[in-house]
């Protein structure tokens, strides 16, 4: 069961595809021919972000600048670097495929990713800069026990962080096989040793410049296939619609069932759940809550999320017009037609070259020629190493600061010793990635993307939240409901149809857990273990527990005490 990227890289798809979506978006893997404009587009890139690499390892000496840039990154810049982290390879890749196939079903997820920022505006951002240092536990341990608490989101983050990165690693392969005409294992060896450079020398002050290098040819690139688009059309997205329902075999008219929506996610109860795990899952990414200690107060924080949603908000629009016109432009255009499935009597959606996930480089190739697909072709491998070196740092941070510094060491580890263990963390998180990026070649990496998404709303989200906004918060009742959520998550995701049926080989309809996605019950199963174990903790600790919330909630508001922050 070989998947052309199958929705993969990178982004949200806690709603993991069903059955049908997954055969829809099935395409051609091979290695194709050597594109030299990619490559010559795709070295100079390196060679920029190597320089900045350079840079930034004179910079960073202390464990401030490795893990949070010393605080020095403005409200704008972290922003884009939100943005740059954020539009992962599925963003670009996935959404315009999606739309490609589906029509207006393929808003639903990023709609539900943009909806996910006033979440982390108005629930996350501010409490979250002035009670942290360097990583999400530092939020969630503030007044409670640190061992177990740090432990719990050490373990949420390590289990987000390597699905996410299995994801990266794959999607990196599929598509430098695809279009660069290189090995799938030397593509992902490629991409896994550019991140352990990344990081381990330049940390975040070199992954920061990265994104937001990435974000601006990104957004960059988007916008001219965009107007070229709606250019062909005088501007008219009404035209470029009606265009696209006569050539797409699902849509008769302008309120065809291209313009319906229902069809990936058909039921409401997986409605629910794919909309939670899109929404909160958002909010429990820790390579994206690590961005908010890289500014000096709240009221940066604030900005950062303000500019990044502005910027994603403009991206999904573009995506959402680039997948419209990659049905007019690529589905009719015998170029970008896989010859084999033409001949075996295949649609023009059906026999995109590379499958649904190319959509958007075969429109680069549609509006610009090879020049331009070489451009989009780059964007979209830096897209992914900007993510992976995030996702590579997040996961460092939980190893050297959560477990090492504070559980182990007890809080009293030297600084130097914490960045020697990171910076060794990260080398064997990328050895760790490439192996299993190779071992993992075959697989629909979009259940791995789902499984961190559902983690991330089921055990990160629930366990910040409450720690933050309720006095009652207990550590026994973190413990128990982070992992209830944790493990719920993980067994709803591999017992659903998306994995056992289609991962696993059994037959259809034999799958334990109806839903592809479990959030609705792991995330409202870790809500509802905290508050109970919390309300029946009557012990010593929990008392301790409670009474430390006036002093976290004057600083959460405040930014009294925090490090780096101002008063105000």
């Amino acid at each position: 069961m070989k998947r052309a990227l199958s929705l993969t890289a990178g982004a949200a798809l806690g709603a993991v595809p069903t059955v049908a979506l997954a055969d829809a978006i099935t395409g051609n893997v091979a290695k194709s021919a050597t594109n030299w404009h990619a490559i010559g587009m795709f070295i100079f890139f390196v060679l920029i972000t190597l320089g900045i690499t350079y840079w930034a390892a004179k910079r960073t000496k202390s464990a401030a600048q490795f893990y949070a840039a010393g605080g020095g990154i403005t409200g704008m810049q972290n922003g884009l670097a939100i943005a740059g982290d954020y539009m992962s390879a599925a963003s670009f890749l996935g959404i315009s495929g999606l739309v490609y196939v589906w029509g207006f079903d393929g808003l639903i997820f990023s709609v539900g990713w943009l909806v996910g920022w006033p979440i982390v505006t108005f629930l996350i951002a501010e409490p979250l800069r002035n009670l942290g240092k360097y990583t999400f536990a530092d939020v969630a341990s503030f007044r409670l026990s640190q061992p177990p608490t740090r432990v719990l989101a050490a373990c949420g983050t390590l289990v987000t962080v390597a699905f996410y990165l299995i994801a990266q690693m794959v999607g990196a392969g599929t598509l430098i096989k695809l279009l660069f005409g290189l090995d799938y294992w030397i593509a992902v060896v490629i991409v896994g040793c550019l991140m352990i450079l990344y990081v381990t020398f330049g940390g975040m002050v070199a992954t920061t410049w990265v994104q937001i290098i990435k974000a601006c040819l990104l957004l960059g690139g988007a916008t001219f296939m965009a107007f070229m688009v709606l250019w062909q059309f005088g501007f008219s997205p009404a035209a470029l619609f009606a265009k696209a329902s006569q050539v797409h075999p699902r849509g008769a008219s302008i309120l065809g069932p291209i313009f319906a929506p229902g069809a990936p996610v058909s039921t409401p109860l997986s409605a629910i759940s794919t909309g939670l795990a899109l929404m909160f899952g958002t909010a429990g990414l820790p390579h994206i809550l690590m961005r908010f200690f890289t500014v000096s107060d709240a009221k940066a924080a604030r900005k950062s999320v303000f500019y990044a949603t502005g910027f994603i908000g403009y991206f999904y629009i573009l995506t959402f017009i680039i997948g419209f016109g990659a049905i007019v432009m690529v589905s009719t255009n015998p170029d970008f037609l896989n010859p084999a499935l033409v001949a075996a009597g295949k649609n023009g959606i059906e026999a995109i070259k590379g499958g649904a996930n190319m959509t958007a480089v075969n429109l680069a190739g549609a509006v610009g020629g090879d020049v331009f697909l070489g451009f989009i072709s780059a964007v979209a491998f830096a897209t992914i190493l900007a993510v992976v070196s995030g996702l590579t740092l997040a996961g460092a941070s939980a190893i050297s600061h959560d477990l090492y510094a504070t559980v182990f060491k007890g809080g009293k580890a030297n600084e130097q010793d914490e960045i020697r263990v990171s910076k060794i963390s990260t080398v064997i998180l990328g050895i760790v990635a490439i192996g299993l990026g190779i071992l993992a070649e075959k697989i629909n990496v979009a259940f791995a993307v789902g499984l961190a998404f559902a983690i991330a709303a089921s055990c990160n989200f629930p366990v910040l939240l409450m720690s933050i906004l309720w006095k009652g918060t207990t550590t026994r009742g973190t413990v128990i409901g982070g992992f209830v959520g944790l493990i719920t998550a993980a067994l709803g995701v591999i017992l659903s149809p998306a994995v056992w049926e289609l991962v696993l080989g059994h037959t259809k309809g034999s799958a334990p857990f109806s839903l592809d996605n479990p959030t609705l019950f792991s995330m409202s199963g870790a809500f509802f273990c905290i508050w109970l174990f919390s309300k029946l903790d009557s012990s010593a600790r929990g008392k301790a527990d409670q009474a430390g919330w006036d002093a976290q909630y004057v600083r959460s508001q405040t930014g009294i005490g925090a490090t780096g922050a101002a008063s105000h």
